[in-house]
């Protein structure tokens, strides 16, 4: 077969509009933009740096300039676990204590955490923020009540402090959770004992309460049947029991039952009953 040259030719321009296809494509996908779930995009302009003052670019498909930049920030709440924090308590003990902190970027001042703080601001903020804290909050309290009567009032402060340093810079704080408090074990054996001490203390104070409630309960009804018993004798004399025996008297009288009266033959002149037995 001969050799024989091939020639292609393009139509008049056909190689611009293959070019600026090429370009186009190139922009289009540098300019397009997907903000996925939960997040929002801070826009940096090459001229003028990170826009603040419009909002942040949404959920979806954006178009930017292809020469701007976006960052993208995670706006869901995000949970912080803190383990084994090294704190002092107020009598300079060594106490080691667990924390979970619920945080989130504020979705609409993003894009002045991103120019303040960073993408790094977990680290740069948020752990100095809670560490700072919990040694501020735990340094007021002694081990005793860390361990047992505190821990509640403990979270709650914590919480707060923590929020008082977050707020002002673009990050919501959403709770603050004490796991776990560990003590030297000697000081947790020493207060565990102290409880259970308090404990059966109580239960015998109870008791002894219980007792002498009981015991003053049988003085007053002893009391009061003495009391009965001697307001009845000093109110009966010789007419009233007279009275009673003629009651009796008449009542059995009228009795179906077989008996034998004799009348005012006994003592104080009261009648005698005899039965058929």
């Amino acid at each position: 077969m001969s050799n024989q040259q091939l020639d292609i030719k393009f139509p008049k321009g056909g190689v611009f509009f293959i070019v600026i296809a090429v370009v186009a494509i190139i922009l289009v996908s540098k300019s397009a933009v997907t903000i996925g779930s939960g997040e929002r995009g801070v826009l940096y302009k090459w001229i003028g740096g990170v826009v603040t003052d419009e909002a942040p670019l949404n959920e979806g498909f954006n178009l930017v300039m292809p020469w701007n930049k976006v960052f993208k920030y995670n706006v869901r709440q995000q949970e912080l676990f803190e383990k084994k924090m090294a704190v002092l308590s107020s009598n300079g003990l060594e106490i080691q204590l667990d924390a979970s902190v619920l945080y989130q970027a504020k979705g609409e001042t993003v894009a002045k955490l991103h120019q303040t703080r960073g993408e790094n601001y977990l680290q740069s903020v948020i752990i100095p923020a809670i560490r700072s804290a919990t040694r501020s909050v735990v340094g007021r309290y002694t081990p005793e009540q860390l361990y047992s009567t505190k821990r509640d009032a403990i979270q709650t402060e914590i919480f707060e402090e923590t929020k008082k340093i977050l707020d002002p810079q673009f990050i919501q704080l959403n709770s603050v959770l004490v796991r776990d408090v560990t003590l030297p074990p000697t000081i947790k054996e020493a207060i565990e004992r102290k409880l259970k001490q308090e404990q059966e203390s109580l239960e015998y104070e109870f008791r002894l309460v219980t007792a002498k409630k009981e015991a003053e309960k049988v003085r007053i009804e002893a009391q009061g049947k003495a009391d009965a018993n001697r307001i009845l004798s000093a109110s009966l004399n010789d007419k009233i029991l007279q009275d009673k025996g003629i009651e009796a008297t008449i009542k059995l009288a009228q009795s179906s039952n077989s008996k034998v009266v004799v009348i005012g033959s006994g003592k104080d002149g009261l009648p005698i009953i005899l039965g058929n037995q």
